[in-house]
């Protein structure tokens, strides 16, 4: 036992007295850990060290003449790719149209001349006198070939009286002169001045090739197809005592309503009303109703009545609209009376 124990501590030595013992590690990992703190340590107490220089305000930048070279080049390439003769070929283009535009203008205010208020009155007068002669059932086109031939009549009534430098209208040479060219070339013009215009006339043509004895197509309710025993009527409110509000009853489609009302009678307790009305909402703007709710897309109504009531059917009347202005030509709702 002696000896064995002897061997023990021998091999214990040995380990402890090996390279990687554990007070060496120890050691190691000390050592690691202050060199670390000491970088920290430096890199808190010495920032400047780290951060770019920059140069002083007063100290001027020295540039190698490669890079003075390179800029020099660059300058020289920007100037060579712009547009100068592009813009100058332009800038003729528009100058020249400029001036043209300008001496078009200018011959333009030379030949209107502005006649004298009392040479237009003398020409409207005698224009009315004679869409006056016409009737009040005359059409625009007969008005526009009147009043056109009053001034080819005058242009030529001008050009006979010119030797005697007087016309029908009793007027001296200059403005004899004024007007030939008003109506030759300012006509439009002229008639503008003395408020004269004539709408083109319109004629609207209705082309009816419906065939004969063709049903009218039917209003398209968005959802599923309800059941005949909803007897669903567009354009339509029935009136009846409320068994489900339909402020806080909604429902997606026509259909879903005529199913709850059905549900509603089939499972109503005894001494309960039982739903045989359903009054919805499927415009998406909303239904109009006289009293002071807002009644909005998919309001759904459960109604009893012994027997139904129409409250409107189709459109409301004229009389009614008057008395609320709010109320559209057409009833929005559609409802139905539930067959037995």
């Amino acid at each position: 036992m002696a000896r064995g124990i002897a061997r023990a501590a021998s091999f214990g030595g040995r380990a402890t007295t090996g390279w990687c013992s554990y007070r060496r590690v120890t050691v190691a990992v000390c050592l690691g850990n202050l060199v670390a703190a000491l970088l920290v340590l430096r890199s808190l107490t010495a920032p400047a060290s780290f951060a770019p220089t920059v140069p002083n305000r007063g100290e001027v930048v020295q540039y190698t003449e490669e890079q003075i070279r390179r800029v020099e080049e660059s300058i020289r390439i920007r100037r060579e790719l712009e547009p100068v003769e592009l813009v100058r070929a332009s800038t003729e283009i528009l100058n020249a149209k400029v001036k043209k535009l300008r001496k078009k203008f200018a011959q333009e205010l030379k030949r209107r001349e502005e006649l004298p208020q009392v040479l237009k009155q003398k020409v409207s007068y005698d224009i009315v006198r004679r869409l006056h002669d016409l009737g009040d059932n005359s059409s625009l086109t007969q008005q526009r070939e009147v009043v056109e031939s009053w001034r080819v009549e005058k242009l030529k009534d001008i050009k006979v009286a010119s030797t005697r430098n007087q016309s029908n209208l009793d007027l001296s040479s200059e403005e004899t002169r004024m007007l030939k060219r008003a109506l030759e070339f300012n006509w439009h013009m002229l008639m503008e001045d003395i408020g004269l215009w004539i709408p083109d006339e319109v004629t609207h043509t209705v082309h009816d090739d419906k065939p004969e004895n063709e049903p009218e197509e039917e209003e398209i309710v968005a959802g599923p197809p309800l059941s005949p025993q909803c007897n669903a009527e567009l354009r339509t409110d029935y009136d009846g005592a409320a068994v489900r509000w339909g402020l806080t009853h909604h429902k997606e489609s026509a259909a879903d309503c005529c199913q709850a009302c059905l549900d509603q009678a089939k499972n109503a307790k005894p001494g309960e009303l039982k739903c045989n009305i359903w009054v919805y909402c499927p415009s998406e703007f909303g239904c109009f109703s006289p009293d002071k709710y807002e009644h909005k897309h998919q309001e759904c109504w459960l109604k009893q009545a012994d027997h139904p009531k129409l409250n409107f059917k189709d459109k409301y009347s004229e009389p009614y609209r008057d008395a609320h202005p709010t109320a559209p030509v057409v009833v929005p709702w559609m409802s139905g009376v539930i067959s037995a």
